[in-house]
Parts: structure tokens; sequence; C-alpha cells
């Protein structure tokens, strides 16, 4: 019996680390106040924001957290800010943002106190102005809490190839 747990832990934490050498951490930003903040964020495609992320696409994240207490249901809230100055709530479809049915590697509801999990947030992209948003992201408990919150600084950009960045020389022009 304990080489079946064994082989099983093994085969666990290879797929862990395969998925991690797949898709590298991405440098995330805390939440304002004391929100608890995730183990690590990865954003597949992308390790240093602004993250390009096609629109008419889903981008996905998966987000490694810890609870400190038990959880019977989590939900994905997102909060998306332009100019700095704009911030609306990003409406999720319910299938993406029920947290519980997309826990990877086995994990599942109720979380237990201390343990950790990985979340795989399948994003919906809608057909947005090409513009750079700061998308917060919050996973609440079933009282409202929140389990884990982190920032992610994106930028929306065509299909064919919009993250082309041009850069127009006009002081050569002059001469």
């Amino acid at each position: 019996m304990q080489v079946k747990a064994l082989i099983i832990l093994s085969l666990a934490l290879f797929a862990l680390v395969q998925a991690e050498e797949e898709h590298p951490a991405t440098e995330v930003k805390r939440c304002s106040g004391s929100k608890p903040f995730p183990l690590e964020v990865r954003v597949h495609g992308c390790v240093t924001p602004p993250c390009y992320i096609v629109k008419g696409t889903n981008q996905k994240f998966e987000i490694d957290f810890a609870v400190d207490k038990y959880i019977t249901k989590m939900t994905a809230l997102v909060k998306a800010t332009t100019l700095g100055i704009i911030t609306v709530p990003y409406e999720l479809p319910a299938d993406v943002a029920a947290v519980c049915p997309n826990l990877m590697y086995g994990a599942y509801c109720p979380v237990y106190p201390t343990e950790d999990v990985t979340y795989l947030f399948d994003f919906p992209i809608g057909e947005y102005p090409e513009i750079g948003v700061k998308i917060e992201i919050y996973l609440v408990d079933q009282d409202n809490e929140i389990a884990t919150c982190f920032v992610c600084d994106i930028k929306v950009v065509k299909a064919n190839g919009g993250n082309s960045v041009y850069q127009l020389d006009f002081l050569k022009r002059q001469n």
C-alpha cells in the first residue's frame, strides 16, 4: 500500500514540475491592503507584464494559493481598471468563476486550512479595444472573504500580430 501511495505522490510531483517548466512564474503585484497573496501565478505565454492577451480568445492563468480556513466554495471575481481611473467589474461565465471544479492536480473542495491548491483560470477576453488594462483577480470563499488576490497588467491586442510595437522616429525625418 505504501509503494502505491509513493508512486502516486511521485507522479503528482512530476506533473507539478512539468507544469512549472512549461509555464514559468509571472511577475504579478499585490492587491491593496493586506489581502492574501498567491504562492505563484503563471500566465501562459507571459513572464513580465504587461501580458499581451489576444482579444476574442481565452487566456490561461494558473494560480497557486494556500488557504487558512475550511473552504467549501470559491468564486473568482475580476475588476478591470483602464486609464488608471475607470474601474469596473469584469463579468465571468459561471463555469469560469467557479473555482472548485477548476482546481488542478486532483485537488477538490472542500479545501482544508494550510492546504495549497492550483486553480486553472481560463480568462475569456472579449472583443474590447486594444488598450492596457490593470486586472485584479480575487478568489472569494463561501463567506465572501478573500482567499487570495493579485494584480496583473495586460495589453489587449489583435489576433494577427497585434503585439508588435511600432516606433516612429521623427528626429530622423527632420534631417
